[in-house]
């Protein structure tokens, strides 16, 4: 290809044209932002980056924690109840293992999703088999369980009071110094 004629009065012409076309501007842009300072910025964004990945990962391990925690509160609460807890395969669990930990609290059943790693902790609760027939909870929270629940701890508490005898109280005892 051949290149534009740079002499002459054609290529002059071409060159003013080349020129008033250009973007006004571009080459200034380009060299306002120095190449340091771009590299001062994503030194400060890697930086940043950095920081919020430790925040993820605090709060993994945090979740982590809390999601262990739960296990142990549900296996202490299925061995409370040891007439009517059990573990079925959840309905929709497929290959990943999900089960569900069922029990009766409170003329309820109530249900609870529990991944595979957490199986160990349920050792002591029977294993049934799903029936052909659906049972009324899948394991997913449901806002009639939770308000069950705390009816029912209400009720617990309220019994617990009711029937326990007040604690005597004594009075302080008296030291050598005190009289």
């Amino acid at each position: 290809m051949p290149s534009p004629p740079t002499s002459g009065p054609v290529g002059r012409t071409a060159a003013a044209l080349l020129r008033r076309l250009r973007p006004r501007g571009a080459q200034e842009q380009r060299a306002a932002v120095p190449r340091p300072r771009l590299a001062l910025d994503l030194d400060d964004c890697r930086q940043e980056r950095e920081r919020w990945q430790r925040h993820a990962d605090s709060y993994e391990r945090e979740l982590s924690l809390v999601a262990r925690e739960r296990a142990h509160l549900l296996a202490w609460l299925a061995a409370l109840h040891p007439a009517s807890a059990v573990i079925t395969p959840a309905p929709d669990g497929g290959t990943d293992g999900t089960h569900l930990l069922r029990l009766v609290a409170g003329e309820r059943q109530l249900s609870w999703r529990l991944p595979p790693a957490d199986l160990p902790l349920f050792a002591h609760v029977p294993y049934v088999e799903p029936t052909g027939t659906p049972s009324p909870g899948d394991g997913r929270r449901s806002p009639d369980q939770a308000a069950h629940i705390r009816r029912h701890t209400r009720l617990l508490a309220l019994e617990g009071s009711l029937f326990t005898a007040p604690v005597e109280r004594r009075p302080p005892p008296v030291r050598p110094g005190d009289r």
